[in-house]
Parts: structure tokens; sequence; C-alpha cells
């Protein structure tokens, strides 16, 4: 029997009709609350490493690139899992699998903090990584599948909301815990948060109203769709705009806090911490990004929200401190208010299965995090901080044509 949870009767079940979560019920409330704590969970406990890499670096004697491994595994080894984890939601159910994996990843987190040495730490982050697989692809295709359209842009917003303050909750919090009670009790902390996070999630997420369960593993089905989302000449250039804009960012975030822990700004943990609240303005430019795309078009908001990415890059090549934190805040607030259109576009462009058109996305996002958030570190030990900043505006760049292209192909779509 498939989880009650994935099988309610409603007017889905009839060929034909949907049964969508409409702006101002209370069960599309309820939804769109669930998904911000799934993407608040999901980013917190994924990027909670970020602010310790250089913690880790000296405590277990390893380079700044060695150090990124940290994230680069989970992010690399989620970005195979979203792909698995589209089949296998298609069996399991959408609310499921996201609940399995939102309460094993922060079960994971709590390990961490016990790992007695490097290399097991970086087995369990991997392991994190490929539990959370279960969460970021399937909750755009819950969205995609049970929201009214003309409310997506706006829902799929705040669940890129929850994802920024997920992750500059993470960040932060670890950076504080991290000063006043060293890293093992912070990642302890932050574990426990996801999992009261992933409680509340399980309570409030209504069940699927138009999700046809597909009994079975038929990879030549699977195989199909996937093909089929790579033939539509749109889509592979928004993939490739999550595998650039993400990996760019995270490139910046990953060390920036090498430079800002060395001579002359030498900030603390707490202090380095404290900048992860530039975070906030992506919270408000996912969801304002959304609402305008909805308004005025997807596309010119994404060409904005890139060049604003990239002018944020380039601000922290100033050596001022004010300079690098209004980069890395300008920077925010442009990849947050891309990454909420991308995404949204997904769902909007995908002809059917549109779980597997969401994994091929996010497929793209994390292995641009892990791939070029790792190249990074190469290019900031050899040449430094211009170096790094240079590289992220190139990969904008290719960005920005991807969007071009996306755009030029969209309008001739029927």
């Amino acid at each position: 029997m498939p989880p009650a949870q994935d099988v309610k009767t409603s007017k889905a079940a009839i060929p034909g009709q949907k049964d969508y979560l409409r702006r101002g019920t209370g069960a599309y409330r309820r939804a769109s609350f669930a998904l911000f704590l799934s993407g608040f969970s999901t980013f917190s406990l994924l990027y909670c490493v970020q602010p310790l890499l250089p913690v880790f670096s000296r405590e277990f004697s390893v380079s700044p690139a060695e150090s990124s491994l940290s994230l680069s595994l989970s992010t690399g080894f989620l970005a195979i899992a979203i792909v698995c984890a589209a089949a296998v939601s298609e069996g399991l159910g959408r609310r499921s699998l996201m609940s399995i994996s939102l309460v094993g990843a922060a079960v994971l987190t709590i390990a961490t903090a016990f790992a007695p040495n490097w290399h097991l730490l970086l087995v369990i982050r991997a392991l994190q990584g490929l539990v959370l697989g279960g969460v970021p692809a399937v909750a755009m295709a819950y969205l995609a599948e049970e929201v009214d359209p003309r409310g997506l842009g706006a829902t799929m917003g705040l669940y890129v909301g929850g994802t920024a303050f997920g992750g500059m909750s993470g960040r932060v919090l670890t950076g504080i815990f991290a000063e006043y009670f060293s890293w093992r009790p912070a990642l302890f902390l932050i574990g426990a948060i996801g999992l009261a996070a992933a409680i509340g999630f399980i309570a409030l997420l209504p069940p699927s109203r138009n999700f046809l369960r597909r009994p079975g593993l038929d990879p030549r089905f699977h195989a199909r769709a996937w093909l089929g989302h790579l033939r539509n000449p749109a889509l592979p250039f928004i993939f490739a705009i999550a595998f650039l804009a993400m990996g760019s960012f995270v490139t910046i975030y990953n060390y920036a806090g090498f430079r800002l822990v060395a001579p002359p700004y030498g900030l603390n943990q707490t202090e380095l911490g404290l900048i992860f609240t530039v975070y906030l303005f992506g919270i408000g430019a996912a969801s304002i990004g959304g609402l305008l795309g909805d308004r005025i078009g997807h596309f010119p908001v994404l060409l904005f929200g890139l060049a604003l990415t990239a002018a944020g890059s380039a601000l922290t090549l100033f050596a001022p401190l004010p300079s690098i934190i209004l980069g890395i805040t300008v920077l925010t607030t442009g990849f947050f208010m891309s990454h909420s259109i991308a995404s949204g576009l997904v769902g909007k462009l995908a002809l059917g299965n549109k779980g597997h058109a969401s994994s091929i996305y996010m497929l793209a996002y994390y292995v641009g995090s892990s791939l070029i958030g790792s190249a990074g570190g190469w290019f900031f030990a050899v040449e430094g901080w211009t170096a790094v900043v240079f590289f992220t505006l190139a990969m904008l760049a290719l960005a920005f044509m991807s969007a071009c292209v996306a755009q030029h192909f969209a309008r001739r779509k029927p």
C-alpha cells in the first residue's frame, strides 16, 4: 500500500481535472509554510559547515580547498541523489520522501558533531548530501503539481526564501555557537533545530491532490522523461543558469571567510557568522522576484538578478570591509532573485513529468556548487581573491548569455 498521506482521493483522480491549492485558503497557507520549513531545514543543515572551513583547516591540518570538501561532497552527493529522488518519489510519493529525507539529514548532522577524524566527518557529510536529495527537486515538483499556476511564482519565491533563511541561519548560528562552545556543540545544535523543523513540516504539509502514483521502477519511463526535457529547446539553458549561478555564489561564500579571518581584517567566528545575516536580503529578493516575475515577466527579472549578482561579486574586489559586505549583500540579493525565477521557469516550461525537469535543474544546481565551488579554491590558492572574483564573473557572464538564449526559445514555444 502507498503511504496514506500521498493518495488522498480528490477531484484530481478524474483525468483532466486539477484540485489546486489556491491563494487565501488554509491549505495553501499550511503548504507554503511547510515548504518554507523544508527549505529552511535543508539549507541550514547543508551549509552549516561553511563558516567552519577555516576552523577545519586549522584543526585537521588541511588546505582551504580540502576543507571545502566538507561542503562540496555534500552538494555533490546531493546532486546525484536528486536524480534518483525524482524516480523514487513517483512511487513512494512526494510528501513521504521529503519527510524521510529531512529527518535523516538532521540526525546525520547531529552525528557529524561526534566525528573523531576528518575522513569520517567527510563520510557523514557525503551521506547527508545523499539523504537530502529527497527534498529540493521533489519540493519544486510538489509546488508545480499542487499550487494554482497563477500563484506559483509567489509560492516558489516563499520556498526559495525559506532556503535563504535556512542558509543564513545555518551559517550565522554555527558561527556564533562555534565561537562560544566550539564547532562540535555548534553542529549538534544545528542538527536539533533541523529536526524540529522537519517535525513541523510533517505536521503541516497537506496531502498531495494531483500526484499520480506510478508503482514500480520503470527505467525506460524515467529515461524518456529526462531526455524529453533535454530536448526542450529552452530548458537546457535554464539548467545551465542553475549550474553557473549557484557555482559562482558558493565560490564567493566559500572563500570569503578565509580572506576575512586573515589580516588586515582578522574577524572572529561570531563576526564572520554575522556577515551571513545578509541572507535576509535573499529572503526578500526571492519573494519579490517571484511576484515581479508573475507581473512583468520572468526573463526580464532573471536577467536583472544575474546582472545584480555579477555587480555584487565585483564589489568584493575593493579592500574596505564595508565594500566587501555590501558586495556580498548585492550578490546574495541578485542570486536569490535569479534562482527564484529560474526554478519557477522550470515548472512553467516543462511539458509534463515536472518532477523529472526539477531533478535536472537541481542536479545542475548542486553539481555547480560542488565543482565550481571547489575549483574556486584553486584560484584562491594560486592568485588570491582577485582571481576568485574574475572566475565568478566569467561564470555569471555565461549564465547571462544562457538566459538570453532561453528567452529566445521560450518566446517561440507554442
